[in-house]
């Protein structure tokens, strides 16, 4: 069975060292909740203000067996050098401050107005971690863009579930660990979060006139290093109207069905017990799974009870001893990956 590594940093726990004011560890905090990898992500410190740079082994030297009074050719390894870089992400938060004082307490008001910034924060984090893309210059590239080629040198953990429709969806394995996966923060910033009260200041409405309000800043400066892609298992081209209807490609009986799947998905990570490992699906997966915990026939399922990292008891579903965490941002609408 496996088991979440203690020894490995989480963003939640990059905070809890970073600030004992305990501002940026609360933001942390409302950060996981929304965004169900923030729990099991592992943070690394970049090596350079803007990001990370990182060098990537791409061969491994060639052994000979030699004779005697026959020399051995010398070999090498061969790597490659990769830089990923931070993401800025920012959201902004104005509260009319006379609105804010009519309440019996203005802070928590304020704070209640934060938690929407921040699960905004949160939700477009998760998008890019799957799916940004260097079109985009502005974020960082997202698993689905690094996991996207059947002929590609990492076509090894891209699983075909056989849907050629544009309805797709895919299942996540990660295993997350510093020389695995990893997300990057800012060599010397604060786990990349940060919260700024800006005082009461003028704004405009959406006519141009000014008000007093209260302002606050949040910012979130956060990028992806795929260090071994060995650690990362993505199942694609899972038919969504094949898995709703049980046919097809998600037939019980076929080889495709995504249980099955999950299951070979496994032992396409080297060392599963050496790093975070989760299974991350959208709201339609997670449902089929739930269902296939009722099955008195299937043990692979499970709903188990369970203390999360804020002390809350839970009902957390597993795969073979593997969290399966709900991430809303899984599309149902992927392409063919081919």
């Amino acid at each position: 069975m496996a088991t979440l590594s203690t020894t490995m940093p989480t963003m939640l726990d990059w905070a809890k060292t970073r600030d004992p004011s305990g501002n940026t560890a609360d933001i942390v905090e409302m950060l996981a909740q929304v965004n169900s990898a923030a729990q099991d992500q592992v943070m690394v410190e970049g090596n350079l203000p803007t990001g990370h740079q990182t060098t990537i082994r791409t061969g491994l030297p060639t052994a000979y067996y030699r004779m005697v009074n026959a020399g051995t050719p010398p070999s090498k390894a061969t790597q490659v050098q990769v830089t990923e870089n931070c993401a800025m992400l920012e959201s902004r938060s104005h509260v009319d401050f006379k609105q804010a004082n009519l309440q019996n307490d203005s802070v928590a008001y304020r704070l209640q107005q934060a938690r929407a910034h921040v699960e905004g924060m949160s939700q477009t984090d998760a998008t890019t971690m799957f799916y940004g893309s260097a079109a985009n210059p502005e974020e960082y590239v997202g698993l689905s863009n690094r996991y996207n080629d059947l002929s590609a040198a990492n076509a090894d953990n891209i699983i075909d579930a056989g849907g050629t429709s544009t309805d797709n969806m895919s299942v996540w394995l990660i295993g997350w660990g510093d020389n695995a996966i990893h997300g990057i923060f800012p060599k010397g910033s604060n786990v990349g979060i940060d919260h700024q009260d800006l005082g009461v200041d003028d704004v405009d409405d959406a006519d141009g006139n000014p008000f007093r309000a209260y302002k606050d800043l949040f910012q979130l400066d956060k990028g992806l290093v795929v260090a071994n892609w060995q650690y990362g298992v993505r199942i694609a081209n899972i038919d969504n109207s094949d898995l709703i209807g049980a046919t097809g490609t998600q037939a019980a009986s076929a080889a495709t069905a995504v249980i099955k799947l999950m299951s070979r998905a496994i032992d396409h990570i080297p060392s599963i017990d050496s790093v975070n490992a989760a299974f991350y699906v959208n709201r339609t997966l997670a449902s089929h799974l739930r269902v296939a915990a009722l099955d008195k026939s299937n043990s692979a399922v499970t709903i188990e009870p369970a203390i999360n990292q804020f002390g809350r008891s839970i009902h957390q579903m597993m795969f073979l001893g593997i969290p399966v965490r709900l991430q809303d941002v899984l599309t149902v609408a992927e392409a063919r990956v081919v």
